[in-house]
């Protein structure tokens, strides 16, 4: 199994499937970096008392967020009167981990369920989306047209590790080639696409489920992204997580095990 996930983000997903008696190779097909520039987001972090709601949209963005009020020697403070918005459980336990309460996490995890679960309730208020630099438009452009304005903050990009280019290739060649690759957002997929060329990714993916390396996807939005790349989506998760993505593995493995024993 090939875990994609940023290096100091791998370690949950392998684990897990270590436990599952998986062999793991872990190449990253992303890495965070630091925004060019924090002036929009020290910025926004100055005027904290003039927003209602904030919204985190992963754990990175969390992350981001707290190392730079650190590094700025702000407390908690300013943040307390704010309702805060979670994605989805991961980020909301980092966010707790802060000691902040999150007032809305949607039924499904992915930006247009974020928008349904605030419709409601934003209109005349203040925003504050705090994401990475690339990042789908979905969140500030429906929270506009629901009357809210929102101020969308760069705290983080999402980078191809060209040194992973090497790695893959050379795991894709070999004679052991991985059975699942894991896609855990639409950046690993295209980053997968840029470390390999279009035609090398189809060519390394269209042969599944006989011969070919299979995808496993954590949601609908990654598969979407996959497909518009000309990929296959063989595996995907009911619930867009990570333990979501190792169950449905774990539900796929089991019914390939289940057919290889009813032929005849």
């Amino acid at each position: 199994m090939l875990v994609s996930r940023a290096k100091r983000q791998a370690g949950a997903l392998s684990s897990a499937l270590r436990e599952l008696g998986c062999q793991v190779i872990e190449i990253p097909f992303i890495d965070i970096r630091k925004p060019s520039s924090y002036q929009p987001l020290d910025s926004a972090l100055r005027n904290l008392a003039t927003y209602d709601w904030l919204i985190l949209t992963s754990i990175n963005g969390v992350e981001a967020l707290f190392e730079r009020m650190a590094r700025k020697r702000m407390d908690l403070a300013p943040l307390a009167h704010l309702k805060i918005a979670a994605i989805g459980p991961a980020t909301r336990k980092a966010i707790a981990q802060h000691g902040l309460p999150v007032s809305v996490t949607p039924k499904e995890y992915v930006a247009e369920s974020v928008v349904e679960a605030l419709q409601g309730r934003v209109k005349g208020k203040r925003v504050l989306l705090v994401r990475a630099k690339i990042a789908r438009d979905v969140i500030p452009r429906e929270l506009r047209k629901a009357g809210a304005q929102v101020d969308v903050v760069e705290a983080y990009e999402t980078v191809t590790p060209k040194s992973s280019g090497k790695r893959l290739r050379a795991v894709i060649a070999g004679a052991r080639k991985p059975h699942a690759i894991t896609f855990t957002s639409s950046s690993t997929v295209r980053n997968f696409v840029s470390l390999l060329g279009l035609r090398s990714a189809r060519s390394t993916l269209k042969a599944a489920p006989h011969d070919g390396v299979r995808t496993a996807s954590i949601g609908p939005v990654t598969s979407a992204t996959l497909r518009e790349l000309g990929l296959p989506v063989d595996i995907e998760a009911c619930e867009y997580t990570i333990p979501g993505l190792v169950a449905a593995i774990v539900r796929e493995a089991r019914r390939m095990q289940g057919a290889r024993h009813q032929r005849p």
